[in-house]
């Protein structure tokens, strides 16, 4: 069985996720992709992550696929880092092969990651194309240091079957999505929407009945 991976906040769940789980099914040939709904991105400390069970329910509203799993797994394992997570469902799950996926913008700062080394080490990764990171992400200090490992985009199909450190950059979908975007939009309607205090005033105060004169 193959598995790809998919860790995030999700908060919110856009469809963005959605497309890069279907295009992973298709071109890394997998019967499943788990999103890992994280408790708290430890990168992101004062990221909005709050209400786990929501972010989960949103997830799973969202997705709406057979082979697309919401799981918030990491809470149960106790894990808020990556190369943990992936340390305790390996015991978890022998015989299963699990590819690890993220955004052209992690590969970008992948090197601040726990043990990133060790992540690489224990199980093939694909990488997402994000709009206007390809250049950053291909040129940072992890793609530098795995470049002999990296697989021609036209065999991602074994990657989940290549033993690591091995790992594919995927330059479709080019989603320009993202849940801090989506977040800030959804900010900025709310303020749109919100009444100023001078404006309830003048609202109330037309909406008094006139005094007679006289």
């Amino acid at each position: 069985m193959r598995v790809g991976l998919f860790g995030g906040s999700f908060d919110p769940p856009h469809d963005g996720h959605r497309a890069v789980s279907l295009k992973a099914l298709k071109r890394l040939g997998l019967d499943q992709v788990w999103w890992l709904v994280s408790p708290q991105n430890p990168l992101k400390p004062n990221a909005p992550s709050a209400d786990l069970a929501r972010r989960i329910a949103d997830a799973r509203r969202l997705a709406n696929h057979p082979w697309i799993k919401v799981t918030g797994i990491e809470a149960i394992l106790g894990s808020n880092y990556t190369a943990d997570t992936l340390r305790k469902l390996q015991e978890r799950l022998p015989g299963v092969r699990l590819v690890w996926m993220m955004g052209a913008d992690n590969l970008a700062s992948f090197n601040r990651w726990r043990d990133w080394q060790g992540i690489a080490a224990n199980v093939p990764i694909a990488v997402f194309n994000r709009p206007g990171l390809a250049l950053r992400a291909l040129s940072s200090p992890a793609a530098r240091a795995l470049a002999r490992f990296r697989l021609p985009e036209r065999e991602a199909g074994r990657l989940a079957a290549t033993p690591p450190p091995a790992w594919v950059f995927l330059s479709s979908p080019h989603v320009p999505l993202s849940s801090t975007a989506v977040r800030a939009k959804r900010a900025a309607a709310a303020r749109v929407l919100k009444p100023s205090p001078l404006r309830s005033y003048v609202e109330d105060a037309s909406n008094k009945p006139a005094k007679r004169k006289g």
